[in-house]
């Protein structure tokens, strides 16, 4: 048992995961004939003269998604209806027969690159255009496409999969050889992460809904993504159990009880996708959700150990709606306000005979009356190990009390104390007392914790 907790304390992530880690607030950019028609999942049939865009202008997105503090864009260079956004050699449905005839995804690309975003692309396995699906060349036909995006558009951070299947013809069922697929993606863009519903490099949240786990681990069981690396040896219970139910809509992937019956650990992290709309796709009804759901999924995911992936739906003149781009401007005032001025602190080290259980003690330069909210980094190049922390706060008359009490930690924990939309927001009685300094204590951790920072505001 102890053996196997340093084996689990030392998984550790590849450097392009660290690297998506850095990106953590990026867009989904879903645009296609799936625009003009009004649905989210087309058939396939669309006449390619249905896509016409005609103020088309990838540099207004690549502009509000930077402005509103994001680091990245996500296109969906093709979805289930086979329609593809760049002029593809190995088919006819794409916007080189469409009426703008103009590639998409280099426009997108070079957009990306002249304001400093990273860029990747989403290729739908499913292909409701094609006649290959359902039948073995199908996915010589993926690898086709796939390779004309992983070598014409410079460097990638992002391939996105989905596990969307139906049928083909005759109703076969197409086998989708993401063995293959991965291969591939290393050989042409081997700093590119590869997202899938089973990773190997990031794993899908389990919902759409932008809600994150209230235990996020980025160290799960083999079973639950068998794309992934494994880096451990079995848990000391993998002969008496089976996790062949585990799931990523599990509430509890990481925790102690499901890796000891694991045959072995990965290190892949999760990935909270959600559209800022009802939709996926640009719904002229549809209205963006509020500034306070934005900020509460925020916090859930880049605040909980995950990466957010916000999908901003271009309209039918191929533009971010002007709806959209306000409420992307309020949330990142929002962040601004709330959490971009740390205050000025000390941070020192405790109890350091206890390697699992240390003590951080963050004096503040001046007393304050009122802390809103605390943000936990763990170095997690050396592993995710934090089980659970508690925060307490001494107020300068030397009365310590509780502030908060959490599980994981990870790459960053924003552990929220207030609520900006609330009418008031109180941590102290009505005597006047003072915050002077935080005392974060390790409760549990699985190895020796390091903490790369501890920031109050």
């Amino acid at each position: 048992m102890i053996d196997f907790l340093k084996e689990a304390a030392n998984v550790v992530p590849s450097g392009r995961q660290l690297a998506w880690f850095d990106t953590n607030f990026y867009a989904f950019i879903h645009f296609g004939v799936n625009t003009f028609t009004d649905r989210e999942w087309g058939q396939g049939t669309e006449p390619e003269s249905v896509f016409n865009p005609v103020k088309l202008d990838c540099r207004q997105w690549a502009k509000t998604l930077k402005e509103a503090g994001m680091k990245g864009m996500v296109l969906t260079a093709k979805h289930h209806d086979g329609f593809c956004l760049w002029p593809s050699r190995y088919t006819e449905h794409s916007v080189k027969n469409s009426p703008v005839a103009r590639d998409v995804v280099g426009e997108a690309a070079k957009a990306c690159a002249e304001e400093g975003l990273r860029f990747g692309v989403y290729l739908s396995p499913w292909d409701r255009n094609s006649a290959y699906y359902g039948t073995p060349e199908y996915n010589d036909y993926y690898c086709n496409q796939l390779e004309e995006l992983l070598t014409g558009y410079g460097k990638l951070f992002c391939v996105w999969f989905d596990g969307a299947c139906g049928e083909g013809p005759n109703g076969k069922k197409q086998e989708y050889d993401f063995d293959r697929y991965v291969a591939l993606i290393r050989k042409h863009q081997p700093e590119a992460v590869v997202f899938f519903d089973k990773g190997p490099d990031v794993r899908w949240c389990g919902n759409e809904a932008g809600i994150g786990r209230f235990a996020e681990w980025c160290v799960v069981p083999g079973e639950l993504c068998p794309y992934s690396e494994v880096q451990t040896g079995p848990g000391p219970l993998a002969e008496e159990g089976d996790l062949s139910y585990l799931y990523n809509t599990d509430s509890y992937v990481g925790s102690m009880p499901n890796i000891l019956y694991s045959r072995g650990l990965a290190f892949t992290p999760a990935e909270i996708d959600t559209s800022i709309r009802p939709g996926w796709f640009w719904h002229q009804e549809e209205e963006p959700k509020s500034l306070k759901k934005l900020f509460q999924i925020y916090l859930s995911s880049v605040g909980g150990n995950a990466c957010l992936n916000l999908n901003i739906p271009p309209n039918r003149d191929g533009l971010l709606d002007q709806r959209d781009v306000a409420r992307l401007k309020e949330l990142r005032e929002l962040l601004d306000q709330e959490l971009g001025h740390p205050l000025e602190a000390v941070v020192e080290k405790k109890d350091t005979s206890r390697p699992t259980q240390p003590e951080y003690v963050v004096t503040l330069a001046s007393p304050v009356s009122r802390i809103k909210y605390v943000e936990l980094r763990e170095d997690i190049a050396a592993g995710q190990r934090v089980e659970t922390f508690r925060i307490e706060a001494v107020s300068a008359s030397g009365g310590q009390f509780p502030l908060f009490q959490g599980t994981t930690i990870g790459n960053r924990r924003i552990c929220a104390l207030t609520d900006p939309f609330a009418d008031q927001n109180r941590l102290l009685d009505d005597s006047g007392d003072k915050i002077d300094r935080l005392v974060v204590k390790i409760t549990a951790a699985r190895g020796e914790v390091s903490l790369k920072s501890i920031a109050v505001m």
